[in-house]
């Protein structure tokens, strides 16, 4: 009798510290990571190398204007939402916008993307995706409209082919740079 209490107090011994451990995992998996990326915040210190190799620093961006950046890839439904995002830029880039798309695909498929639709705003690759941990989204896309300075103004997350997402930011890129507010939906429609 003795040996078997020596046995069960020895195995409880052994178990105790594992589940403990499992527990701590499981309570650090239920803590959600406190969020920092919200409208109102300060944007995240963020850098990233355009395909040249060339540094592109979000905040030297802000202290310019406000910025769009858009975590965003070459799947159907991004592909479609692109036209008013590059309708957007264009309506808005010579009055202080600038507009920084980050998409998560291998770069020769970029480079081969960027060249089919003539994108004229600032890109980056970013295959590992460590753009969405920074922004802390697993949205794609997800919108961050930045101000200038560095406070979030708005995020917009989802695909929304119809062009509706798109002028929702539109309004709010108007209301930051003082002007009027472009419906980028009809600017697609009129090209079409």
């Amino acid at each position: 009798m003795r040996s078997f209490l020596y046995s069960v107090l020895g195995l409880a011994i052994l178990v105790t510290p594992v589940l403990s451990q499992a527990d701590e995992k499981k309570a650090a998996e239920e803590t959600p990571e406190k969020k920092t990326v919200v409208i109102g915040a300060d944007a995240p210190a963020f850098t990233i190398k355009d395909s040249d190799g060339k540094l592109i620093d979000l905040k030297k961006l802000t202290d310019k204007g406000p910025v769009l950046v858009r975590l965003t890839c070459g799947c159907s439904g991004c592909d479609k939402e692109l036209a008013y995002f590059q309708s957007l830029h264009k309506e808005y880039e010579g009055k202080g916008l600038t507009s920084l798309a980050i998409f998560r695909e291998p770069d020769e498929k970029v480079e081969k993307y960027v060249k089919e639709k003539q994108l004229k705003m600032l890109y980056a690759v970013d295959t590992k995706g460590e753009s969405w941990g920074v922004f802390q989204t697993k949205t794609m896309p997800t919108n961050f409209l930045i101000e200038k300075g560095g406070k979030i103004k708005s995020i917009a997350a989802g695909c929304d082919p119809s062009g509706l997402l798109a002028n929702k930011v539109s309004e709010k890129v108007a209301e930051l740079l003082k002007t009027d507010t472009v419906d980028v939906q009809q600017k697609v429609a009129e090209k079409k």
